[in-house]
C-alpha cells in the first residue's frame, strides 16, 4: 500500500481528531479498502457504547466527505471489533 505525503497528513489529522474527541477509541492501522485499493480505511477499535459509536460516525462523516471533496481522496474511518484474546 502506498500513501502519499498529503494522504499521510490527512490521516494524521483524522487520528488527532479521534484522540481529542474520542479518547476511548483506539487507532489500529490504515488499510486499503478491499473494494478499491485507492480508498483507505482508518481502522479503529469501536466504542462499546452504541450511542458513542453513532457520535463517532457522525463526527467523522463530515470530515471524510470534506477530504473527498477538497482533495479527491476517499478516506473512511472504519470501526472494528476488538479481537477476542
Amino acid at each position: 500500500m502506498r500513501i502519499n505525503f498529503k494522504q499521510q497528513e490527512l490521516i494524521e489529522g483524522l487520528v488527532e481528531s479521534l484522540k481529542e474527541n474520542f479518547p476511548e477509541v483506539e487507532f489500529v492501522e490504515v488499510t486499503e479498502s478491499p473494494e478499491n485499493p485507492n480508498d483507505l480505511w482508518v481502522n479503529v477499535i469501536r466504542p462499546d457504547d452504541e450511542d458513542r459509536e453513532l457520535e463517532l460516525f457522525r463526527f467523522f462523516a463530515s470530515k471524510c466527505t470534506d477530504i473527498l471533496m477538497d482533495y479527491g481522496y476517499h478516506i473512511m474511518l472504519m470501526p472494528i471489533r476488538r479481537k477476542a484474546a
